[in-house]
């Protein structure tokens, strides 16, 4: 999050004996003191806030580690590659075009429909699903790839749902952040940009 250099209010020089200075101080206490929260309590623990209090911001995979994250999950005309958070559709359009079936979830309604008319123009639209909506509430279990680029937080918030409907050996690979104490089956490096791959162990027997 980017801030302001000056903020919200600005003050003028203090007039003579500090008045100035200490009446916009008594203001900006008192603007303070009764201003609403724009965060929600919970959010002061990432693992317990809300999904869409984790307001991921948009930053594209470059080209290169598209095709690295691909290459790192073996995806193939058999797979179902699910990218969460996907953005402008870059890699699911890309998983596509090895011959998956691909599904791209994305809560920001204008990536959305750039996905959507990126994979039009791609030739891949019958191929490439785009979902508006919140990634926690996507069903996963037809996914047998699963891509991330989010924030370490939100990897570790994704473990139990990742866990309860993703099937035995399905991939995983996140551009960049760990998934905790899980460790990685495989890690490469592609222009400065680290990837990791995990797979879904088996369910033990009850």
């Amino acid at each position: 999050m980017r801030s302001s250099p000056a903020g919200p209010f600005a003050f003028g020089r203090a007039s003579s004996g500090g008045w100035g200075a200490a009446r916009a101080l008594a203001l900006l206490a008192l603007l303070a003191a009764s201003a609403p929260s724009r965060v929600p309590a919970a959010a002061s623990d990432p693992l317990r806030a809300p999904a869409r209090t984790l307001d991921v911001p948009y930053e594209p995979t470059a080209p290169e580690v598209v095709d690295a994250m691909l290459r790192l999950a073996g995806v193939s005309p058999g797979d179902v590659v699910y990218d969460l958070g996907c953005g402008d559709g870059r890699i699911v359009i890309a998983a596509a075009k090895l011959g998956a079936r691909a599904v791209g979830v994305d809560l920001d309604p204008e990536r959305v429909r750039e996905a959507r008319a990126n994979a039009r123009a791609a030739g891949v639209e019958s191929r490439v699903e785009i979902r508006e909506g919140d990634l926690f509430e996507a069903d996963l279990r037809p996914a047998s790839v699963v891509m991330l680029y989010l924030w370490p937080e939100v990897n570790l918030r994704l473990r139990p749902k990742l866990l309860a409907e993703l099937r035995p050996g399905t991939r995983v690979v996140s551009h960049a952040h760990d998934m905790g104490d899980w460790e990685p089956r495989r890690t490469a490096v592609v222009g400065g940009a680290r990837i990791l791959l995990w797979t879904i162990p088996g369910r033990k027997a009850r």
